[in-house]
């Protein structure tokens, strides 16, 4: 199947940017199954990921009946198109994927310490884009079930659908009263963001406003299901009774030897409060990372250890496996469980 490929950029008016000159940005990919015969290139540029061949606009292969969409979310400090292994083995599943560049805390612009803390703001994201499909779908409207709409996110990105699915925040676990001593100050991608916090609250209106909306529901009835992918230390953050209310169906994937989001700590809590969790802990001594695309030369002079796995581990089978597991979960297949 051709794999085709938009982009473009939406802007939410009722959201600023953290510098509170313009409304918020949400730059936004999409991939689609393209029309027999049409022409897949290599997108330019240099990447530290892997990226596949694409069909940059193409018309759509259609379908008798329209195409379920996922919705895709981003670990902190990363983009879109790092998620394009999965994005990519869903289109060939029968799936359309839109995933979204989160302001602020995204490799697509600089970094901001207020996108890094307000982690909420994310869940908006996605739902602005089902707000204003009219803006993006163009000639695939009509052929994108929007009444099946699924949501997957990786580690960030993974709090993000759960909010989707109806967690609430309690609190950051970068606040002051939260912090331990010599205890972590904030993630790998920004390690001082604790630091940021007080004077951001004395400065900043767009962040006071951000963080006096963290306790709100972000729940969107049109999200089905959610994939939630090595989820972190930030879920331990939800009001649990919360969670125990979600009524959607939520599967959950770990390595079994991620350090960065340890599967106790994280995904055994998480699924532990959940009423419609599937956990799956993936074996073979992987990590967080194995959520992330194939390195390239440059990826692995620059983060080796982003991309470097276990001897005898091939990151494509896992993606393989991940992508198997979710398809089926998201077509209602039944799905063995590591409990």
């Amino acid at each position: 199947m051709k794999l085709g490929f938009r982009e473009g950029v939406l802007h939410d008016e009722t959201r600023p940017d953290w510098d509170a000159v313009g409304p918020r940005p949400i730059r936004w990919s999409l991939w689609y199954p393209a029309a027999e015969g049409s022409l897949e290139t290599e997108i330019p540029g240099r990447s530290w990921f892997r990226r596949v061949a694409v069909a940059r606009d193409a018309p759509l292969q259609p379908m008798a009946k329209p195409y379920p969409l996922v919705l895709l979310s981003h670990g902190t400090g990363g983009s879109a198109a790092g998620l394009e292994w999965l994005a990519s083995r869903l289109v060939n599943r029968g799936f359309i994927a839109l995933g979204v560049n989160h302001h602020g805390n995204t490799s697509g612009e600089p970094y901001r310490a207020e996108g890094f803390a307000c982690l909420w703001e994310r869940a908006p994201d996605l739902s602005l884009m089902l707000d204003r499909r009219e803006d993006w779908q163009g000639d695939l409207a009509g052929h994108i079930d929007t009444d099946s709409v699924f949501a997957a996110g990786f580690s960030a990105g993974a709090y993000t659908v759960m909010l989707l699915l109806g967690a609430v925040a309690q609190f950051s676990q970068f606040e002051q009263s939260r912090l331990k001593p010599g205890g972590r100050r904030g993630p790998r991608e920004f390690p001082d963001l604790a630091d940021h916090i007080p004077s951001l609250l004395r400065t900043s209106t767009a962040f006071r406003d951000s963080w006096s909306r963290m306790s709100q529901s972000y729940r969107d009835d049109r999200i089905r299901a959610a994939l939630v992918c090595a989820p972190g230390r930030s879920v331990r953050g939800f009001s649990e009774d919360s969670l125990k209310a979600i009524d959607g169906p939520a599967l959950i994937l770990v390595g079994d030897a991620d350090n960065t989001a340890p599967v106790e700590e994280c995904s055994k809590w998480l699924h532990a409060r959940l009423d419609r969790s599937l956990l799956r802990i993936l074996p073979g001594g992987l990590g967080h990372y194995v959520f992330l695309p194939e390195g390239t030369a440059l990826g692995l002079s620059f983060a080796e250890h982003l991309f470097t796995d276990p001897a005898g581990i091939e990151r494509s089978d896992v993606h393989e496996e991940i992508a198997k597991l979710s398809g089926g979960f998201f077509h209602g297949t039944d799905i063995p469980v590591d409990i």
